[in-house]
């Protein structure tokens, strides 16, 4: 809660040593956009793709396909219990699996305007995490080609083909 209101990269840089003494923070308190994207991703091994905007996504998809370098998204929707998980490298890209823009502004409410269930996004961040456990260590099946749509109210994990 003493959150709230505090800019991303900011909370983001708060106390990150608490859980894992090894990790390094890199923040960049830019705004991501087509000028900066391609410098920002050079030299990562793996994208992990939070943004709360549809064409944010889109950028970070499509800079990641031109870098070579392996993207997952995670969102949560304006539903308030659902949330997604694409591993876009290998299989479809999120602008395959999602063709189209966002709908029209005033067709389907945002999450601000609808909400999110507060577990949501620790559990699409977990599966996120996993996925990229899984693609840097060569463990498991990866989710490549399919999009993983989180049900929390039915606990429900469908994949859908790409």
């Amino acid at each position: 809660m003493d959150r709230i209101g505090e800019r991303k990269v900011d909370s983001g840089q708060e106390d990150p040593h608490g859980a894992e003494p090894d990790v390094n923070v890199v923040t960049y308190d830019v705004r991501l956009g087509a000028d900066n994207i391609l410098d920002i991703f050079s030299g990562y091994d793996v994208i992990l793709d939070g943004t709360d905007n549809f064409p944010t996504r889109y950028l970070v998809n499509d800079a990641s396909l031109k870098l070579d370098i392996p993207v997952i998204h995670g969102s949560n929707l304006p539903l308030r219990r659902a949330g997604q998980c694409v591993h876009a490298h290998v299989g479809p890209c999120y602008r395959c699996q999602v063709p189209r823009a966002a709908p029209g502004r005033g067709l389907a409410p945002s999450c601000s305007e609808a909400g999110v269930l507060g577990v949501l996004p620790g559990i699409i961040g977990s599966i996120q995490a996993m996925e990229t456990i899984k693609l840097l260590l060569g463990l498991g099946d990866l989710l490549v080609v399919a999009l993983l749509a989180y049900d929390a109210l039915e606990e429900s994990l469908p994949h859908v083909s790409g």
